[in-house]
Formats: structure tokens, sequence, C-alpha cells
């Protein structure tokens, strides 16, 4: 069982949140009224054409680098394939941020402000600049720090991944990586690729330099401790 998402309580946006749960994902989802069916429908359609496709191709679920198409694949897979590819890493090391955005993306169709979680990958369209918090486990900044992101009403993607937080696959150790991009599922993939390279505080420069390296990504932020860096068009703020 994961850990509980207690970090949920501290959301505010003034716009109508609720819960989707369909077997292993659970997304927050934030929209200018209460669209959850749709949003419950989106999951399924989305989880439906992955599921299909790794009983068909089984290899892509435990592979660790980057997976080649060699047929048609759903809109899902090929986020996630486009991703993994650009970072460097496995196709499931996207699988998160590839979610959220296309549930975050077929909201669009009736609310104008959407914001998507699962997992701390958040697919984020709103008209005003938004500020998103770090999580980082036992780091004294779990919390304490955040980085604001301003898409002009465009969505963005803002994802954090944990070498010490959570269930997800990371041969590091950051307590946090916080990609922001245009894109959830690139997001989602380059906050692996740049966590396998941390084991200590001073992995974080290089680290980051190669995340600079991945197309697509605008800014980086890595919590090691009570240690932060950054790069790229990244804004952070105090909390609290």
């Amino acid at each position: 069982m994961g850990q509980p998402r207690t970090y949920r309580t501290l959301v505010r946006s003034g716009l109508s949140a609720y819960t989707v749960t369909v077997k292993e994902t659970d997304l927050q989802v934030q929209t200018a009224g209460d669209c959850s069916h749709l949003a419950r429908e989106l999951v399924l359609e989305h989880r439906g054409c992955l599921e299909a496709y790794i009983r068909d191709n089984p290899g892509f679920l435990p592979a660790l680098t980057p997976w080649a198409l060699t047929g048609p694949a759903p809109p899902i897979v090929r986020d996630m394939v486009e991703a993994s590819a650009a970072a460097g890493v496995g196709p499931m090391a996207a699988v998160a941020g590839a979610v959220a955005a296309r549930v975050g993306q077929g909201l669009q169709a009736v609310s104008d402000q959407v914001i998507v979680e699962n997992g701390g990958d958040i697919f984020l369209c709103t008209a005003q600049p938004a500020t998103v918090a770090v999580y980082a486990g036992r780091s004294p900044l779990s919390l304490r720090i955040g980085v604001r992101v301003d898409g002009g009403g465009q969505p963005m993607g803002i994802c954090t991944s944990s070498g010490t937080v959570g269930h997800s696959l990371s041969f590091g150790r950051a307590d946090a990586i916080c990609v922001i991009s245009r894109s959830c599922a690139l997001a989602d993939a380059a906050a692996t690729a740049v966590g396998n390279r941390i084991l200590t505080a001073g992995d974080m420069p290089a680290a980051l330099a190669f995340g600079g390296t991945i197309p697509g990504v605008l800014g980086l932020l890595a919590v090691v401790g009570d240690r932060m860096a950054a790069w790229g068009a990244v804004e952070i703020v105090t909390i609290g």
C-alpha cells in the first residue's frame, strides 16, 4: 500500500477538488466544477489502452532503457516512449506524468483551468501563476520550499521523483528532484533520469547539468538533506 498522501490537504486553488482512483492510479483533480465522472472515464480509457499494450508487449513494463516502437501504439504509450527516449530511461518512468497529462488534456474540453496530481507528478493549466510545494520526505526543506510556475494559461508539467520517498524505482538517493517542462510525461521521465545520478549532495551539480541537456526541460530543482541546487528557469519560493 502506498504512503498516505497527506500533502493533498495543503492544496489551495479555489477550484473544485476531488479524487479519482482506478486500480493503482490515484489522482487528485481540480477543475472549474465537479468533472469527476469525465475524469474517471479518461483514466479508464487511457489505463485500458496502456494495459492492452503491455499484454501484447510484456517487455514494455520492466524495460529500464528506451523502448523502440515496432508497430501501432496508443497515444499514451507514444507519450511515454518519446519522453523516456529523450531522458534515456525506461518508458514506465514516464507513466504517472503521461496519465496526468492525458486526463488533464481531456478535462480541458470542459474546464479552462485544470490541475491533475498523480503521486507528485502534476499537469497544470491555470490562468494565474501557481506555487507547487516540494515534498522531500524527511528533509528539513520538505514542504518549506516550492516552485512558482506561470504557464500563461498553457499546460505545464511539474514532476517530482525521489530516491527516499515512495515506491517508484530510483537508483539514486535524492530526497526530491523536481522538473518543469511543457510536457508532463517528459518532466516525469527527466526527474527519474536526474535522480538516478544523485547519491550524495555532491552529485547535484553534475546531475542537474545532465538534466539541462534533455530537450524540453525548462527548470530543475534537487534536494538532498538540508541542501538544494537548481538549474534553468525555476523560481524557488519559501512556504510557511
